[in-house]
């Protein structure tokens, strides 16, 4: 490891600890710690959840009572950690589907205790948790899921995951231009920022700031997150709802998947209904067609891999990238097989006893697809579902709309 990785490395880890000790002492002393954002002041109730480099707080607004699951993300290294930040936002304003979460408001802060910034997203708040919450509950009360409810569970993840996989957007070359020559969307953002300020039930907190140095997406210092921003890639981010209609139907789109790369139970939140499944953490997600040029390229993704993606649900691909391959959506087809795995006997393919207890690599396990189907009440086709996504060659997987059509044959067996 070079210096300068493992400086960042150390960083990272300390501010870990910072948030680890931050969460145990606000335990022990039961009280909640309170967060100033953009004028508000929020309490923060509890920790949800913690990742390698954020942690999930439940918070409530004092003003207003309501509460949310406020994602805190640090970023010691300044620019180049928010803007890394700011991409999972993108990601959740980039895809509109009733299976995937909906961000509520995005704000940037000075660290108070460092140099760097910290990123507070705002998302809604399910109290139900998610499936793997879920998973452990099963284990503790020695249940399992139905295989009808499982199986429509998982459908409604793959129907959030085909939004992500038949994503479209207009080229940014057939962008409408005023007669000044600018981009319209860049003409509409104040219009924007003035809709989003009324609404404060849909966004908050509001833009402007607040003298702590909180903002959110007006400011000359992130980039304006609207639906309308052009990627440095070169594709529309988002499009207006009526226009990207238009240019659907006119032909004038182009598909660009999108990969989650993270899908696991962890990640699948159940709904106040109990019922619907709602994709999150779009953290690790990237366009999904990448294509490897030389080795630096594969070990580059690899190491990304190593570091977005859940071991027991990566897929093989990701493990030992080669030169010449071309990386794709059905990453997430893989994930998707040890996720349904995962719902119907409550482990990872990939976590059982010769890899967990016994010394055994993941790593090498899910190279050569080593797993088995534990005895169980379960259709066989079920299991042929599950077996048709585990496959190590990303060829032989079927696409997101082919699960799909399985997954209601299957159900369709159970009437």
């Amino acid at each position: 490891m070079s210096p300068p990785q493992f400086l960042s490395a150390f960083e990272n880890l300390k501010d870990q600890a910072k948030d680890a000790l931050y969460a145990l002492t606000s335990c022990l002393c039961q009280q909640s710690a309170k967060v100033k954002i953009n004028g508000r002041t929020f309490q923060i109730l509890k920790v949800l959840g913690e990742g390698g480099f954020s942690f999930v707080y439940l918070a409530q607004d004092e003003h207003s009572g309501r509460q949310f699951a406020l994602k805190k993300i640090r970023c010691p290294t300044g620019s180049e950690g928010v803007k890394e930040a700011m991409r999972e936002v993108e990601a959740y304003r980039r895809f509109k589907h009733p299976n995937i979460i909906r961000i509520l408001d995005s704000a940037v802060v000075q660290d108070p205790e460092g140099d760097g910034k910290i990123v507070y997203l705002f998302l809604p708040l399910y109290k139900r948790g998610n499936l793997q919450d879920a998973i452990n509950a099963n284990v503790v009360n020695r249940k399992h899921f139905s295989e009808r409810d499982m199986l429509r569970l998982f459908k409604g993840t793959c129907e959030a995951v085909r939004a992500m996989h038949d994503y479209r957007a207009r080229p940014a070359s057939s962008q409408p231009s005023q007669p000044n020559g600018a981009p319209r969307q860049q003409q509409r953002q104040q219009q924007e920022a003035s809709e989003r300020h009324s609404d404060d039930d849909e966004r908050f907190p509001q833009p402007e700031g607040d003298g702590e140095g909180g903002y959110s997406y007006g400011s000359v210092n992130v980039p304006l997150v609207t639906k309308h921003r052009v990627e440095e890639e070169g594709d529309v981010v988002f499009d207006g709802d009526d226009e990207l209609a238009q240019a659907q139907q006119a032909g004038e789109t182009e598909l660009i998947p999108y990969a989650h790369r993270d899908l696991k139970p962890g990640n699948i939140m159940i709904a106040d209904d109990g019922v619907t499944p709602i994709l999150m953490d779009f953290g690790s997600t990237v366009k999904a067609r990448i294509h490897i040029e030389n080795r630096s390229q594969a070990l580059l993704q690899q190491d990304i891999a190593a570091e977005q993606s859940t071991m027991a649900y990566r897929a093989p691909e990701l493990f030992d990238v080669k030169t010449g391959q071309t990386l794709d959506e059905k990453v997430d087809i893989w994930s998707l097989g040890c996720t349904l795995y995962a719902l119907a006997y409550s482990h990872s393919p990939f976590e059982n006893t010769q890899t967990t207890e016994q010394g055994g690599s993941i790593a090498m396990a899910v190279l050569n697809a080593q797993y088995k189907h534990p005895s169980s009440a379960y259709s066989r086709g079920l299991k042929d579902l599950i077996d048709g996504m585990l496959k190590v060659n990303p060829a032989d997987r079927p696409d997101i709309h082919t699960v799909i059509q399985m997954t209601d044959r299957v159900l369709q067996t159970l009437a």
